[in-house]
């Protein structure tokens, strides 16, 4: 039982990092309605910009540990504010009224375009940040064996918990909340009702790009290292969870995911780690095909 809760606490990390991810995905999807391949590398290239600049800052600028990391923290952000407002006017604006086909490849280009960028800053070589914030915090100890999470987890986890909570509260009382909906729904109906449908577009690309950048961020003050080709492998899963829940709430989203990111870690736990990806894609490609069929379903009754 105390090896099946250390489980559970592994899922917990992990999870909340799919869930943040999930959540806003679903702010720029719910909008968008096309596959969009680039969120995952943005999710990553923010991560490693992080840890380049945070190991510039320190190898270069002589600042403390702490304040280089501030200073990684700092241009992730604004990396994902830039990348988000060049997405937002440059790619999806002019493209949301074509074939959802054109959106795919575009975004494909980006992930690419993303993932090169980092490599190329990176010189092909892994930089690791030092352990920060390891301390064991002990949940249930046995005779053996003690189930712990360190630090960093907790602050992760109650980072994400806050974000989504603040962020699900805002969304449900605010006009920004109320006109995503409406635009959510239908685009030229809020556009004749006088909502500013660019303007939320704008607004949910910049939110979602943000969620991101803060995944990618705590992500890589725990891992201490997020590898440039990590986005689609992430991003891959974000879309298969968001697909089977849907786009219509981005709380609901960011639950699914958090449940996904339980199952991967009791799998991990259990059953053979290598043929952990294999079988969880499985798994929610099976539940893609079932759900889509039930909404197809009810969609002609």
């Amino acid at each position: 039982m105390l090896y099946f809760f250390q489980q559970v606490l592994n899922g917990l990390h992990s999870g909340a990092l799919y869930a943040l991810l999930a959540f806003g995905y679903v702010l720029i999807n719910g909008i968008l309605h096309r596959t969009n391949l680039a969120y995952g590398a943005l999710f990553a290239f923010c991560g490693q910009t992080m840890i380049l600049t945070a190991a510039f800052g320190y190898q270069a600028l002589w600042l403390t540990l702490f304040a280089a990391v501030a200073l990684g923290i700092v241009a992730a952000f604004l990396y994902a504010g830039l990348i988000s407002h060049v997405l937002s006017r440059s790619i999806f604006v002019p493209l949301a009224d074509r074939t959802p086909n054109a959106i795919v490849v575009t975004t494909l280009g980006i992930l690419l375009l993303l993932s090169e960028a980092s490599r190329i800053a990176a010189d092909t070589h892994d930089l690791w940040l030092p352990p920060m914030l390891a301390q064991p915090i002990i949940f249930a100890n046995g005779a053996n064996f003690n189930a712990t999470l360190t630090l960093i987890q907790l602050l992760d986890c109650g980072i994400v918990v806050a974000t989504i909570v603040l962020a699900s509260w805002a969304f449900a009382h605010s006009s920004f909340g109320r006109r995503w909906r409406a635009v959510s729904d239908d685009p030229k109906a809020a556009a004749m009702c006088g909502v500013d449908v660019r303007a939320v577009f704008r607004h949910a690309v910049l939110a979602g790009g943000l969620c991101a950048a803060l995944a990618g961020v705590l992500a890589g003050l725990y891992y201490g290292n997020i590898s440039f080709g990590s986005g689609l492998v992430y991003g891959l899963k974000i879309l298969f969870v968001t697909a089977v829940g849907g786009y219509l709430s981005p709380l609901r989203a960011a639950l699914g995911a958090a449940a996904f990111g339980m199952a991967e870690s009791l799998w991990a736990g259990y059953f053979p780690v290598e043929w952990r990806d294999a079988w969880m894609y499985l798994f929610l490609v099976a539940m893609l095909v079932l759900i889509g069929a039930g909404r197809d379903q009810s969609k002609i009754v």
